[in-house]
């Protein structure tokens, strides 16, 4: 694993708190609770962030199809 990564481990009970940064045209998405990430994304990226989420989904959809994938709980 590369050292110049930050990696956040994002599971189905994680707290996500969305809070939309208007005047900025930002939107910042907390991870966590005690000591949360932070999120920020600007408006112009939200596309573009849906996309890639959206495509990593399915890639993980056709791996669990295909029997390539992890067996879900």
């Amino acid at each position: 694993m590369a050292q110049d990564l930050v990696r956040l481990h994002v599971t189905a009970n994680l707290p996500i708190r969305v809070e939309p940064m208007v005047y900025a045209e930002r939107v910042e998405l907390r991870l966590g609770n005690a000591f949360p990430a932070v999120l920020v994304v600007d408006q112009d990226a939200l596309p573009h962030l849906l996309r890639a989420l959206e495509e990593g989904r399915a890639a993980l959809e056709a791996a669990s199809s295909a029997g390539t994938g992890r067996k879900p709980h």
